[in-house]
């Protein structure tokens, strides 16, 4: 394996900063629920989404390879005096299997590490 920087792609080239992450679980299917939360997401500025060859997924990378994602919901949170700024972005997904779980873990760890985050329990 090579040492390759974690990184997290809406739109090929385009590498965006995860702000926070928040682990959850499906009480019906057992499903493990990831939100992801970016306060400015690079794809959107410049006109980069209409440039750039769309991945339609999230594209996430570390040195053990790729993880393609298709979030379940995206939602778009506004605000500001009126109303119109661009306050997060939410992305959704729900992983079923263990090793893709554990896969997705290991991949957030080294995130982590690579960009100041920490664990916590809420």
């Amino acid at each position: 394996m090579t040492s390759k920087t974690p990184s997290i792609q809406f739109f090929s080239g385009v590498f965006e900063e995860l702000n926070n992450v928040s682990l959850r679980r499906n009480l019906r299917s057992g499903n493990r629920i990831i939100v992801m939360l970016f306060k400015q997401v690079k794809a959107l500025n410049g006109l980069n989404s209409f440039t750039k060859q769309s991945l339609n997924s999230m594209l996430l990378t570390d040195e053990e390879g790729e993880i393609r994602v298709t979030p379940s919901s995206t939602q778009f949170i506004f605000g500001g005096a009126e109303g119109d700024e661009l306050q997060r972005v939410e992305c959704k997904f729900e992983i079923e299997q263990d090793d893709q779980w554990q896969r997705f873990m290991r991949f957030m760890q080294r995130y982590a590490e690579a960009n100041g985050l920490a664990y916590g329990e809420s």
